[in-house]
């Protein structure tokens, strides 16, 4: 477990917990929730995706950090985070093998569907923890459709419900900090800094880790037989040769004190 800065939380949140487990929605009973309703009306949600990420990434990259972010902010808050909704939209990654993908409109009505899920019940602060870019138009939209959904069933939580996507790796420090690591070989997919992270999550990658040719420059991204065409090996301008576990707990550590203090103002938000 990380050794994570103390946050200075409002009287609002649950606290920071010694024990992880303590904030897995999955390991809770609904008598808990309920109790745990009665102090936060927050939740955090990972979501990721299940995609190529080059011929030496992980192909559950996304979904792997945005649970290890989602994680360690729940510690450091004691809010409850759900389990990972791991499969995203990224259909431009299907020409390569293991990529799985749900249409925009599948995981727009996913989205939506589990808001309002957690709506029903009292909680008015949906925090999604995002680590793919692919997902962020849809969730967007998902956000707006489930705000009609809860006026329109008539939900107690509609007036004061809000949702929020966070993308870890788009936090300024971790921004910065994978800049300053890698320059311009942070590329745009399959990237030194979020395999660091997979690097530091899981020891066994390390082994897959060797050098590799220049990678074509990143550009436009259509339909997925064009994307392998532009980027044959499945990376956009990144060298992930340069990732390091080292690198990875650090940006850990950055992208949930980062992602924290995001949510902190969040919950105290009008």
């Amino acid at each position: 477990m990380l050794k994570l800065a103390a946050l200075k939380m409002a009287s609002s949140f649950p606290g920071p917990v010694k024990n992880a487990n303590t904030i897995r929605l999955a390991l809770r009973s609904w008598p808990e929730v309920d109790e745990y309703l009665n102090i936060c009306k927050g939740v955090i949600i990972p979501i990721g995706s299940i995609e190529q990420h080059g011929p030496t990434g992980a192909i559950g990259t996304d979904a792997m950090t945005a649970e290890a972010v989602a994680l360690e902010v729940g510690r450091l808050t004691g809010v409850l985070v759900t389990p990972t909704q791991v499969f995203g939209m990224a259909e431009h990654h299907l020409a390569f093998s293991g990529t799985m993908s749900l249409q925009p409109a599948t995981l727009l009505a996913v989205v939506h569907d589990l808001v309002i899920s957690l709506a029903r019940h009292g909680f008015e602060r949906i925090f999604l923890i995002n680590g793919h870019g692919g997902n962020i138009a849809t969730t967007k939209a998902a956000f707006a459709q489930a705000y009609c959904s809860a006026t329109n069933l008539g939900l107690p939580v509609a007036e004061k419900l809000r949702c929020k996507l966070s993308n870890w790796f788009m936090a300024e420090s971790v921004f910065r900090e994978a800049r300053e690591l890698y320059g311009d070989r942070e590329g745009q997919h399959a990237t030194p800094s979020e395999i660091s992270v997979t690097l530091y999550l899981e020891p066994s990658l390390r082994s897959k880790q060797k050098p590799l040719s220049e990678p074509p420059p990143a550009g436009p991204i259509h339909g997925p037989e064009d994307f392998r065409r532009r980027h044959p090996d499945g990376r956009m301008g990144s060298d992930p040769y340069l990732a390091q576990a080292e690198h990875g707990a650090l940006l850990l550590e950055k992208a949930a004190l980062a992602l924290s203090k995001d949510l902190q103002n969040f919950l105290n938000s009008v």
